[in-house]
């Protein structure tokens, strides 16, 4: 029996969904198990993990949530972590933007020669420089400070050529008419381009804010004391104390990545239009 066109359309169309829906199960499934995990007995995390029954908790319960809580600062651990991004992100999205707009779309001498030097530094993995960069913030006196943990990042290649790549593609047309209107490149900038520009804003901030809030390594290093101690950090303490319990593990990292989820479902749909101007044009 010859099959129709349309009806191999809907067979290839079923397939297409049925593989995807089991590719998202796959790599969604260690982020259900760890949800499923952290509300389960601390006896009953590990067993099954050979059947689909791990999935399902035999009883359930908040108080690995509770020992969170009881155990270490949390509450303060979120708010170190929530003001050390947000302080890095908003600066990093008002000097990088303006970075990347002036190489865009500003004539002047060395030009290319700094988009060069943009594009060269940013292979150059941040271990490379860590020592050097911990020397620098000693001699300023900033350990132990939040002056060590967000001035180093305000400035970042990655983002400026990620700004540089899509404004190069903003309308001319929309500047020469505010600069007839007697805008100067300032007002320009801020009344024209960065309101017609929210999707790589949003781009970048996500970016930005994930990479941060997973940051542990650096504020290892410069924050001594618990009050400055970011939630990464404070999830390691729970490895470091006995006794050594995975409920309360679980639960930790839940909370770690409620932040995370709720901003990308805010800004996904201004993340791909972002990754979409930015990433592949130019």
């Amino acid at each position: 029996m010859k099959i129709s066109n349309k009806a191999k359309h809907k067979i290839g169309l079923v397939l297409y969904y049925i593989f995807g829906i089991i590719i998202s199960l796959i790599f969604i499934a260690p982020l259900i198990w760890m949800v499923v995990s952290s509300l389960k007995e601390e006896p009953d995390i590990f067993k099954n993990l050979n059947s689909l029954a791990t999935f399902f908790p035999e009883t359930v319960t908040l108080n690995n949530y509770a020992s969170v809580f009881e155990r270490t600062p949390m509450l303060r651990f979120v708010f170190n972590s929530l003001f050390y991004c947000f302080a890095i992100v908003i600066l990093d999205l008002i000097v990088n933007s303006m970075f990347g707009y002036a190489l865009a779309k500003f004539k002047f001498k060395g030009r290319e020669f700094l988009t060069n030097c943009v594009v060269a530094l940013m292979v150059f993995p941040f271990e490379a420089i860590i020592l050097a960069l911990y020397v620098e913030v000693n001699a300023f006196g900033w350990l132990n400070t939040w002056f060590a943990l967000i001035v180093p990042f305000v400035g970042k290649c990655f983002t400026i050529y990620l700004f540089r790549q899509f404004f190069v593609d903003f309308p001319d047309e929309l500047i020469e008419a505010a600069e007839i209107d007697g805008c100067r490149p300032m007002s320009v900038f801020v009344r024209i381009v960065v309101p017609n520009s929210g999707p790589v804003f949003a781009t970048a901030f996500i970016l930005d804010f994930s990479a941060h809030w997973n940051d542990y390594l650096w504020p290892l290093l410069v924050s001594t004391s618990e009050n400055m101690r970011t939630i990464q950090l404070g999830i390691a303490t729970f490895f470091n104390t006995e006794p050594i319990e995975y409920g309360p593990i679980m639960a930790s990292l839940v909370i770690c990545t409620i932040p995370m989820v709720i901003l990308f479902l805010f800004l996904q749909k201004y993340y791909v239009q972002g990754i979409t101007a930015s990433g592949i044009k130019g």
